[in-house]
């Protein structure tokens, strides 16, 4: 069985102010750096089969940058201590924990180590830069691995890659300025039932400028309703009881194209805490159905939510 390992090394990070090195975020650059090569390795069929990262903030969001536009769910990916550490043998060893099916791994992480790992397994330097990709030629274990075990096949430039994305799929002439998963979203209008009567929360935009209700790009790997619940959980800190069926879908202008977002009901079981709800910075509020269909900022969503409250067929 002939495997490969592709080493990619982290996208381009905001420079350490304060805090800790780990928890350095990645920019918007990088961000882009990753899923363009994403794009890379799906048009040339590098798919990988398994993936595993560096835990750092820079690096673990890289690999979900660069899964999501090949169809991988971010869940797939490994977290691993030693790929941040960066030691030749803890990136060797994470590498001997490959299952043995694995014929092609991509591995996420920094440098100097990522170099020197390549230098150690393949002969040769690659000298990586942020985004950049490495990819070797590997023998038939992943076990005991040896100095020029294996062969630097290519060394691929983020650089050096278009900076718009095919749509629909990646072989489309039409380009866009994100991945085309982006352009699919889906959205929960969350309600309860408060003495007989309906409720609807909404929450502040991220920059806090308008009212909306949780709405996200559909994450690949997750159904348009388990993509919602997501951004519930984040946007509104709320728990709850989404159903299959959308009350409808609206179409906006974003990224240099439209937009088409699936709306679902969810009843609301569990509010989090402001301790515990990552972005209690938005602000949220419970309002009548006609106050919450007034405030959004999105029109289109008022007739959704005439008719959820006509479909519970409450006071």
């Amino acid at each position: 069985m002939t495997r490969e390992l592709l080493v990619l090394r982290h996208g381009k990070a905001e420079k350490q102010v304060w805090g800790a090195d780990f928890d350095r975020p990645i920019t918007d650059t990088g961000k882009r750096g990753a899923q363009r090569m994403a794009i890379w390795l799906l048009r040339a069929g590098l798919v990988p089969d398994y993936v595993i990262s560096s835990p750092a903030e820079r690096a673990i969001e890289t690999a979900r940058k660069t899964c999501k536009p090949m169809g991988m769910g971010s869940g797939t990916i490994i977290e691993d201590r030693r790929i941040y550490e960066a030691s030749l043998d803890g990136l060797l060893g994470s590498l001997s924990e490959v299952p043995k099916n694995a014929g092609r791994v991509l591995l996420v992480g920094h440098n100097p180590g990522l170099d020197r790992m390549i230098a150690y397994i393949g002969g040769e330097a690659a000298h990586l830069k942020t985004a950049d990709l490495a990819r070797l030629e590997m023998p038939t274990e992943w076990k005991s691995l040896e100095p020029g075990c294996g062969r630097l096949v290519s060394v691929t430039r983020a650089t050096g890659l278009p900076k718009k994305f095919p749509f629909p799929g990646p072989e489309s002439h039409e380009v866009r300025d994100r991945p085309a998963y982006y352009y699919t979203q889906s959205s929960v209008i969350p309600y309860r039932l408060e003495g007989g009567r309906v409720e609807i929360l909404i929450v502040k935009s991220s920059k806090q400028k308008h009212w909306v209700v949780p709405k996200g790009i559909h994450d690949p790997g997750l159904s348009l309703q388990e993509s919602a619940v997501k951004e519930a959980w984040e946007e509104a800190g709320i728990e709850g009881k989404i159903e299959n069926r959308a009350l409808g879908s609206y179409v906006y202008e974003k990224w240099g194209a439209e937009c088409t977002c699936h709306v679902y009901p969810m009843e609301v079981t569990r509010v989090l805490s402001d301790a515990d709800w990552p972005e209690t910075h938005r602000g949220r509020q419970w309002m009548k159905p006609e106050d919450a269909a007034a405030n959004l900022k999105q029109p289109e969503l008022g007739p959704m939510i005439e008719t959820l409250v006509a479909g519970l067929k409450v006071r």
